[in-house]
């Protein structure tokens, strides 16, 4: 059992399990009814995506140093006490069923589910590679 981070989308692996989706928005042109059949997400949860202000900030961040500030920033939005305890919950869950969250971002090291993964790493969540 574990989590695993994924790009919404993209192929699901034979064990993924349940795939959550961590994008602020749904995927454009896909009807809702699509999403899992066509790999996006079975569960919808925006509450892990960064805030729209943040997500305008880290699609311009073309620099080393603006990328930081916004993971920064996204932390920030993660410590609350609400994203704090989805997080535990995550990191509890990983240890016993299997099961996915992602974003559509086509570069993982420059996508909010980057900081996801060493957040989940952060709370003892058991991730599976790729």
């Amino acid at each position: 059992m574990s989590v695993r981070i994924a790009r919404l989308g993209s192929p699901r692996t034979k064990d993924e399990g349940l795939r959550i989706g961590t994008a602020r928005r749904p995927p454009r042109g896909v009807p809702k009814s699509e999403f899992a059949s066509q790999d996006w997400y079975d569960v919808w949860y925006p509450n892990l995506a960064p805030s729209a202000e943040l997500v305008k900030q880290a699609q311009d961040a073309d620099t080393p140093n603006a990328w930081a500030v916004f993971v920064k920033q996204y932390r920030a939005e993660m410590a609350t006490p609400d994203n704090a305890r989805t997080l535990a919950l995550l990191a509890a869950l990983s240890h016993h069923s299997a099961f996915s969250v992602g974003c559509n971002c086509q570069d993982e090291a420059h996508c909010h589910r980057s900081v996801l993964r060493a957040l989940l790493d952060e709370r003892g969540a058991r991730l599976k590679a790729g």
